[in-house]
Formats: C-alpha cells, sequence, structure tokens
C-alpha cells in the first residue's frame, strides 16, 4: 500500500496548485469556494538517493523509477475540499472531508503566507488576512473531531471497561478506523498525565486534551507556508515559524513549481522535482512573459528559499513526521536482482524500527514462515530477524526453503 498524504487547509490557499505541481494534474484552480468539491487522489512521489551507483551497476526498477542517481517512490496524493467552521459537525463538506483525512499517514496543512484570504476562505487584499488565524481554525477543526468520537461514546467506553476490557482497548477501538493505534493511545495517556484517572471521572477538559495530542501523533502534519513568492509573504513564514515552533514550517510557492515542472515537461527546461536549481535549454523557444517568470523563480524563490518547497515538503512528509526508510529487498545476492534478473527492481519504505521480519512480511505474508535470517549485501553480514533495518539497507532473506 503507498503512502497517503492529506493536503488539508481552508479553501484558496493554494491547496490544488499544490497537488497539481506534485502530480503534474490538471484540476480546476478557481478562487470560487469549494472548487475542490470532492477529494481527489493523485500520484506524487517522494525522492531518495539510489544505492546503484555506490554499488556501480545499473538498475532496472520496478516499484518506483530512478532518475540521475534519485529514485522516485510512488505516493498517493490527496487533495481535499477546504474546510470551513463547524465542518466537524457536519457543516460544508465536513464529513465527507474528514473521512478521507482519515485515511491519510500524514497531513499537509496548506496556508496562503502571502494574507490573501479572509476568515471564511475568500479571496481579499494580500495582507490583510492572517495565516497564523488559519491554521488554528482548521487545528481547532480536527480537534473538535477526535473530541467528538470521544465524548459521543463514553457510554460505550464505560460499558466496555466495566465489563473487563482496557481502556487502551476500549479507546483504541473507537478511532481505529483513522488509522488510531493502541500505541498512540498509550502515549497520549501518558503524555496528558491522565494514566491515574478513572475514564469516568474525565471532565470535558480531560477529553478535549486527550483529543488534542491524539490528534497531534496520530497525523502528523506540517505546515506548508505556500505563496512565498507574494511581497510580504516572508513575514508571515516567520510569524508562523515563530509561533508554531514545534511544527515544521516550510516556505513554498506552488505556482512556481507549476511553471517548472511545466516547462520542463515540454522541454524547455531541464529541472528534477525538488532542484535548487534549473537550466534554460530552449531560451529561443521562450516568449518574454515564460523568461521573466524562469527569472523570478532563480532569484525570488531559489535565490531566497533554496527551492519552490513543494518536493521539499513531500519528501519531509515521508521521511521525517512519517520516519520512513528506503529498504531494496533482493533475491539473487550475487546479482543484486530479482528473480527476474531485474536489478534493484524494488524499493520498499518501512517505518523507522522496522525489523527483518517486518520486511518479510511487507513483501509476502508466506515469506515469515521459515524465515532464518537476512543478509547485509552492503557489508555482507548475517542480519537476526529482530535486526532493524536502516535507510537505504540492501538486504536478501534467507529462509529454509531457500537453503
Amino acid at each position: 500500500m503507498p503512502i497517503k498524504i492529506g493536503l488539508i487547509g481552508k479553501t484558496n490557499t493554494g491547496k490544488t496548485t499544490f497537488f497539481n505541481s506534485a502530480t503534474l494534474s490538471s484540476e480546476e484552480i478557481s478562487s470560487y469556494p469549494f472548487t475542490t468539491k470532492s477529494p481527489v487522489s493523485g500520484i506524487a512521489h517522494a525522492i531518495s538517493l539510489c544505492v546503484h551507483p555506490e554499488f556501480k551497476i545499473q538498475d532496472n526498477p520496478n516499484n518506483s523509477k530512478c532518475l540521475d542517481g534519485w529514485r522516485y517512490i510512488p505516493i498517493e496524493l490527496i487533495d481535499l475540499p477546504g474546510l470551513i467552521k463547524d465542518a466537524w459537525k457536519g457543516k460544508g463538506l465536513g464529513n465527507q472531508f474528514l473521512s478521507i483525512a482519515a485515511q491519510s499517514d500524514a497531513l499537509l496543512h496548506v496556508v496562503d503566507a502571502s494574507g490573501g484570504i479572509d476568515s471564511t476562505g475568500q479571496i481579499t487584499e494580500v495582507g490583510s488576512g492572517d495565516p497564523i488565524s488559519d491554521f488554528a481554525d482548521i487545528e481547532e477543526e480536527l480537534i473538535m473531531w477526535y473530541h467528538k468520537i470521544l465524548e459521543g461514546n463514553r457510554d460505550k467506553v464505560s460499558k466496555l471497561i466495566k465489563s473487563g476490557s482496557d481502556v487502551l482497548d476500549a479507546i483504541t477501538d473507537l478511532y481505529r478506523g483513522i488509522g488510531v493505534t493502541k500505541d498512540h493511545v498509550k502515549e497520549t495517556f501518558h503524555a496528558t498525565n491522565l494514566e491515574e484517572k478513572v475514564f469516568d471521572d474525565f471532565d470535558m477538559i480531560d477529553t478535549k486534551k486527550f483529543a488534542s495530542y491524539l490528534r497531534k501523533i496520530s497525523k502528523p502534519t506540517l505546515i506548508v507556508a505556500n505563496k512565498v513568492d507574494v511581497e510580504g509573504a516572508d513575514k508571515n513564514f516567520a510569524r508562523l515559524r515563530e509561533k508554531y515552533n514545534d511544527s515544521i514550517v516550510i516556505p513554498v510557492s506552488g505556482d512556481s513549481e507549476f511553471v517548472l515542472r511545466r516547462a520542463e515537461q515540454k522541454g524547455l527546461i531541464k529541472y528534477s522535482p525538488g532542484s535548487e536549481t534549473f537550466e534554460i535549454i530552449k531560451s529561443d523557444e521562450l516568449n518574454e512573459k515564460q523568461n521573466n517568470a524562469l527569472n523570478f523563480i532563480k532569484k525570488g524563490i531559489m535565490g531566497e528559499y533554496m527551492r519552490t518547497g513543494v518536493q521539499f515538503a513531500i519528501n519531509v512528509a515521508v521521511f521525517k513526521l512519517l520516519k520512513m526508510n528506503s529498504i531494496y529487498p533482493v533475491a539473487d545476492e550475487k546479482n543484486l536482482a530479482d528473480k527476474k534478473g531485474r536489478v534493484l527492481p524494488d524499493l520498499i519504505l518501512l517505518k523507522d524500527g522496522a525489523t527483518i521480519n517486518d520486511l518479510a512480511k511487507e513483501i509476502h505474508s508466506d515469506l515469515t514462515k521459515g524465515l532464518l535470517y537476512g543478509k547485509d549485501l552492503r557489508y555482507n553480514l548475517r542480519l537476526p530477524t529482530d535486526y532493524q533495518l536502516r535507510d537505504r539497507d540492501v538486504v536478501s532473506l534467507i529462509s529454509a526453503s531457500k537453503k
């Protein structure tokens, strides 16, 4: 299953432009509220340095692609309808939004760093809106959604506890459909100092505190400060970073990334997503408007922020927020190939702490039967089945049947 990342935020923050530039789709972009009326899904990529140059071999990727020594790993990006106040009560597209957000492994919260939208998401004079409030509004909706689940099922949880169920299991069951694990619930109890308190004695402040922390750890989120190409947005970006210093805030120009990817697609420039530079290769085919746009991106965006931020935000979500490692499993130790002879065919993303046994499960459930050990093909080492894999490990799995 590919990793799923949801784009959230108010209307007109540039979510759809971000989505289109990351997936090269052409979804409708408009300032009309709720242009994205239903969730739209597309394939974007997380990018990781490939191992094939290190082994001095040419690879034949199967489940990902390799360009200029970089692996492009498919992930699912979901553009969700913009939220409005009281969405958690079902207003606007609230229920539909929340049910899809629930399926996401991580969220990119897009805000308009130019301050060009009002509190309802309508276009307004640049600089008059407040991205800090916009972020807080949407965050509150998500917390209230988590809170509603807990408050609305208090009787159910109480009955389960009285009938002998563990409180962790009872609460985990409530949230299981939105990707919450028992470990999340356990950590939340500990972090909120509610471990010693009897569930029936929880007041509204307790349940709100519990819901707030559980939302934070079960749906890791980074802030996309979009539209940094607009004058004055740099000040709001600095404010966002200062206010939400416990979150990752990334400056982004979705418009600039969209321009670069379209130009690259047409063969006018050489550009790799996430790169800090690009090269114009057909200057004679560029008109004055295109030239000006590319010059602005080179100086105003890359000169100021190093990159447009779109690809960087996706990479940070996958490798920092979700703590994924890139693992290369192969069947043929000598040639680093699969049974069909394809060299380094697959790259599998596994959470930090995943073991050789977890890798076997990910490839095929039957592989765990008779699994003896793994083999690190970089250092020619035997690895026990509980060995925790590291980023860019190249391994083969040795089972009783294989021997």
